[in-house]
């Protein structure tokens, strides 16, 4: 861990695969986080956190890696330092990197580059509004990142003169001008990002929405929320959606993440809940398995990008695991593959797309980031 970016000319190439963990510490709780989804050369990351402080003024940290050859060691040791930090009002309810990650040339479909911000990496956050970044290499040739807004989209709810918290976003991998916002006001909207205006706004659920995510394709999204329903959406179709799912007793579900190697499945789990509740959309109302093993509420689920069996939950036992689904339509899946005990109960989780060797958590102050 270093607090600080290194200096020039200790670039060094990673070392042999090994069991890795590297583990940055932020000077507040660190609860929401995401991988850039640009490809870093040798094998470095960037990765997203966003502080939760119980007041209006709250950060955002883009931490780099670099590695470096430490005194009396045999290999190359991984440094997690900030590159550069941004005021954000309010904690960030979540954080996402642009899809099209450092790629100039425009998606078919997208409507111009969503994030080709003159070549900068983009990234999306949402609290009280939608709010577009930009960060590019600040031209020190420290390791150190600049900084932008480009974009603060506010919701046209003309039902009411105040703005509706927003809880949870996606942003569409196959049309990256498209992200699709939730909100306590029981609404999903979906925005044109390049024109920064809103396309279309559905009523969703009849309560809060807390979470929302894309299906494979452009089309398709599903949400979840106090209301304890599952619901589909089709962009081509909004006037109806589909409830593939509802708890027993309308317990609220508070997190949903769509398998994009397998579309077919859904995760999702309860306001404090041990479980994790895997849907087949093919077999509505009834879950294909549900995954135990936490001794404590779940707080967040991360299919892998690379498998369509494979899926990592956390939760406040400070335990991560990972599980092989790939039985679950054969027998009841008990027990985890991988399990990983943190040093405190595990906020968040994310797994990279782009190097899915590895895993970051989250927990009290912490960053950490586990080679699986």
């Amino acid at each position: 861990m270093a607090s600080k970016a290194p200096s020039r000319g200790s670039d060094m190439e990673p070392p042999q695969q090994r069991k890795e963990i590297y583990t940055y510490k932020a000077p507040w709780t660190v609860f929401s986080l995401a991988w850039s989804n640009r490809i870093e050369q040798n094998s470095q990351f960037r990765l997203a956190i966003g502080s939760y402080i119980e007041q209006y003024n709250n950060t955002v940290q883009i931490l780099k890696t670099k590695y470096q050859l430490q005194p009396n060691s045999e290999y190359p040791t991984m440094q997690i330092y900030s590159a550069c930090e941004i005021e954000h009002p309010y904690p960030c309810t979540k954080i996402l990197w642009s899809p099209e990650g450092n790629k100039s040339s425009n998606v078919a479909g997208a409507g111009g580059g969503a994030s080709n911000f003159g070549g900068r990496d983009l990234l999306a956050t949402t609290g009280d509004y939608l709010r577009l970044w930009s960060v590019a290499d600040d031209g020190s040739g420290d390791g150190t990142l600049t900084h932008k807004r480009e974009a603060l989209m506010i919701n046209n709810n003309r039902n009411s003169e105040y703005c509706s918290p927003l809880t949870s976003f996606d942003w569409n991998e196959y049309d990256p001008s498209m992200i699709v916002t939730s909100s306590i006001d029981t609404t999903c909207t979906i925005w044109d990002i390049n024109t920064q205006i809103v396309k279309t706004q559905v009523i969703a659920h009849d309560k809060e929405v807390f979470d929302l995510a894309f299906s494979r394709g452009t089309d398709v999204f599903a949400s979840v929320g106090a209301d304890g329903s599952v619901r589909l959406f089709d962009l081509r179709s909004l006037e109806h959606s589909t409830i593939i799912y509802d708890t027993p007793n309308l317990e609220p579900l508070l997190r949903l993440e769509w398998n994009k190697q397998d579309p077919n499945y859904l995760a999702t789990f309860k306001v404090d809940s041990q479980s994790t509740i895997i849907l087949d959309i093919r077999v509505p109302c009834q879950p294909v398995t549900i995954l135990g093993g936490h001794a404590g509420c779940v707080n967040a689920v991360a299919w892998a990008p690379h498998s369509s069996c494979h899926i990592c939950t956390a939760a406040d036992d400070s335990h991560a695991l990972i599980w092989d689904l790939s039985q679950m339509s054969k027998r009841p899946v008990e027990d985890p593959i991988l399990a990983y005990n943190a040093e405190g109960e595990v906020n968040n989780l994310q797994w990279s797309s782009s190097q899915p060797d590895w895993v970051s958590i989250a927990f009290s102050d912490k960053l950490q980031i586990l080679r699986v």
